[in-house]
């Protein structure tokens, strides 16, 4: 990827934007733009981030959906693919990596290994399952014979039917219900039982009341009850038994000699027990309490045919397994022939798991980077391993988090997002980053990334490791990337630590038409430094007094008469009018000897007049450098000074008013007490909330004044003079 042309229209709050990065052409692999809030950074992000997942429909002008919206994206002459755009935004909270690890976490070949047996025995399952279906039919067969047996998440339906299979019976019984029926999806007949307790240990203990009385069953520990006597006429169904010459004495010393006879005795015993009048009573209340869930209907069917499920259903869990084992059982020779086989392939796949455990280095490398680098309270662990190494599976991470000198506990994504900081949570996201750099990394997929604002909020610690990555793909010829921030710092500190030349950096631009401009990038180093070389220029001999009164104030103090004569540069004082700019000139002679060399032309000139008259030529100006500090420190100051000079020449005895701080502040509070025309002190009130931090200026504070648009001084300087 050497050029990408982008040109969108209508992209959110984006009019146009057309640029190309001519990565081959300067020989870098970043760019870097700075965008003031409102520009174009999320806009851009978004658009970008719409076009990689395939959604451009969603891209448009969402307040005028009728302006006609277009993109283009080439890489190096031609349409680029989704896939070779990367959007990374550490506020995306939505953003899951897990499907990315296993893309690079084990090798080709063994995965191959993996997937030849494991395809053999999924054939063999396949039919298997399909079988077990038709008895069961359950909708979901696997995961409900799997979640009835399991005890650990690392069970496998191949490992619970291993265990199963070697309880099998030789007559399982029949039920003629759907699994589905009792053994709900949703656990509501679970749900009933659970609150219908009551009523459900009555209908039982009625039942073995009745088996106690009864000469045949017995309720006891081990109770002999229908399911025992009918497993026991089956036994005998044939006759066999009798005809050896064998015969069964009841209790009361009944002699049973032929299997016809016990099953008449057995129905007969069973009619009782079931049209017992107490027992009906009891299952009525049952019955009642079903009917009233209409999403019971399927269980009250099963129910109503057979009540005597109810006591099966004491222990509900245990006759999930009774029924499982009972299908399970019906496929006796297949169940042994699918196991046969896992028990022959088993000692193969734990083999290959073993060795690909030794191949997840680069998983292993990814966290370890992580957690070297960023300060969070939590380490990472992959809890999956083995199904991420050879089945592909979504990698399923945990995290111990670990306060001051406590006992780490286990997290899963969802509760520890609840208990981070913001910056730790941003810290977060960016592992996700990690894992689908590497996974296009490992896969030598080239890419434009998108990073947008990736280390906004974080603490310094956390923002030079996320700067030290950034270096580290920036080396990597694989990956192409556009940097974004409104962070000036941030920008300043990329611009420092990639080594990026000056046509690298950019500044973004908007004008009124909603135009993106992209212009050469500046104040990459101190402003000032380059503020004293070139004191002949008016803007900069202007601008640098208020980052001279404030270096005279950390050196001596307010009360110093160098101090007090900058301040009556900057607010209209009784000497303000005698300043010529040669005396400021001395000043900045004493202050930085480096400039004793340097004159002005317009050392005579009174310096109130020179900044009224070089605010004037910079609002007239067209078109104007929207970037350049020293036009928007002459307006602001200009802004200042204007409106001061009217609310002086409207407040009443102004002579008797004493301010001793927050002068322009004061003054306004005075002029309210006197006039009342709203829109004069609406102007006023911008002028109080606009140039302040744009002329308290120091070296580590002007973002706020490379923010603030060039028009909007314009504007507001041009609204200041006409009051007067």
């Amino acid at each position: 990827m050497k050029k990408v042309e982008i040109e969108l229209k209508n992209c959110f709050g984006i009019g146009e934007f057309i640029h190309k990065f001519d990565f081959e052409g300067l020989g870098t692999n970043s760019f870097l733009i700075y965008a003031p809030n409102g520009t174009m950074k999320t806009s851009f992000a978004k658009t970008l981030n719409l076009i990689s997942k395939d959604d451009s429909k969603s891209i448009g002008d969402k307040v005028y959906p009728d302006r006609p919206t277009s993109f283009k994206i080439f890489a190096d002459g031609d349409n680029i693919t989704t896939s070779s755009i990367l959007v990374v935004n550490a506020e995306d909270n939505n953003y899951d990596s897990s499907t990315k690890i296993s893309s690079f976490i084990a090798s080709k070949e063994l995965k191959e290994k993996y997937d030849k047996i494991y395809s053999e025995l999924d054939n063999q399952k396949a039919e298997y399952i399909k079988k077990l279906k038709g008895i069961s039919q359950s909708t979901d067969c696997e995961s409900e014979f799997i979640n009835t047996y399991k005890n650990t998440d690392k069970d496998t339906f191949y490992e619970l039917l291993l265990t199963v299979s070697k309880s099998l019976l030789d007559t399982p019984e029949k039920y003629d219900f759907r699994y589905n029926d009792i053994f709900d999806k949703k656990g509501n007949v679970k749900k009933f039982l659970d609150k219908n307790q009551k009523i459900l240990n009555q209908y039982i203990t009625d039942y073995k009341e009745l088996l106690n009385k009864s000469k045949f069953f017995k309720s006891s520990e081990n109770s002999f009850g229908t399911y025992q006597a009918n497993e026991l006429l089956k036994s005998i169904s044939d006759n066999s038994y009798f005809d050896a010459g064998h015969k069964f004495v009841l209790n009361d010393d009944e002699e049973i000699k032929s299997s016809e006879e016990l099953a008449k005795l057995l129905q007969e015993e069973i009619t009782n027990i079931l049209t017992d009048e107490k027992l009906q009573k009891s299952f009525e209340k049952v019955d009642k309490a079903i009917g009233a869930n209409t999403e019971l209907r399927a269980f009250k069917n099963v129910i109503e045919k057979n009540n005597l499920l109810l006591v099966e259903l004491e222990d509900y869990d245990k006759f999930r397994r009774k029924i499982w084992l009972s299908y399970i059982s019906t496929l006796k020779n297949e169940t042994k022939i699918l196991t046969a086989l896992f028990q022959d392939k088993k000692a193969e796949i734990e083999a290959i798991i073993k060795e690909a455990k030794k191949e997840s280095e680069t998983w292993k490398e990814i966290v370890k980077t992580f957690n070297d680098r960023f300060y969070v309270p939590f380490q990472i662990k992959l809890v999956n391993k083995e199904d991420v190494i050879l089945k592909q599976d979504n990698a399923h991470l945990e995290f111990d988090y670990k306060d001051t000198n406590a006992i780490p506990v286990p997290q899963d994504k969802n509760s520890l997002l609840s208990i981070l900081s913001k910056g730790e949570q941003r810290a977060y996201y960016i592992l996700q980053l990690l894992f689908e750099i590497e996974s296009r990394k490992h896969l030598t997929q080239k890419t434009l990334l998108i990073l947008d604002d990736i280390a906004d909020s974080f603490d310094y610690k956390n923002k030079y490791a996320i700067i030290e990555y950034l270096s580290e793909l920036h080396n990597d010829t694989i990956f192409k990337s556009i940097i974004l921030t409104h962070n000036f710092d941030f920008y300043r500190t990329i611009a420092s630590r990639l080594y990026l030349k000056r046509d690298a950096a950019f500044m973004a631009t908007k004008d009124d038409d909603r135009k993106i401009t992209l212009n050469q990038g500046q104040y990459r180093k101190d402003i000032f430094c380059h503020f004293k070389k070139n004191l002949s220029d008016k803007r900069i001999f202007i601008s640098i007094i208020p980052f001279l009164r404030n270096l005279i104030e950390y050196m001596e103090d307010e009360s110093n008469p160098d101090y007090l004569k900058l301040t009556s540069c900057l607010h209209i004082k009784t000497e303000t009018q005698s300043i010529n700019c040669s005396d400021i000139l001395t000043l900045i002679h004493n202050t930085f000897t480096s400039t004793s060399s340097q004159n002005i032309s317009f050392g005579t000139e009174n310096i109130k007049t020179l900044i009224y008259n070089t605010a004037d030529s910079i609002e007239l100006e067209n078109p104007i450098n929207e970037i350049l500090l020293e036009n928007k420190i002459v307006l602001s100051i200009a802004i200042r000074l204007k409106a001061e000079e009217f609310m002086i020449s409207k407040i009443p005895d102004y002579e008797s008013i004493v301010i001793s701080s927050n002068q322009t502040a004061e003054l306004l509070k005075h002029f309210k007490i006197s006039n009342t025309d709203k829109a004069i002190i609406n102007s006023l009130e911008k002028v109080n909330l606009m140039t302040p931090e744009n002329i308290h200026i120091n070296a580590f504070m002007y973002e706020p004044l490379i923010d603030v648009s060039i028009f909007h001084l314009k504007d507001l300087y041009k609204e200041i003079k006409e009051l007067e």
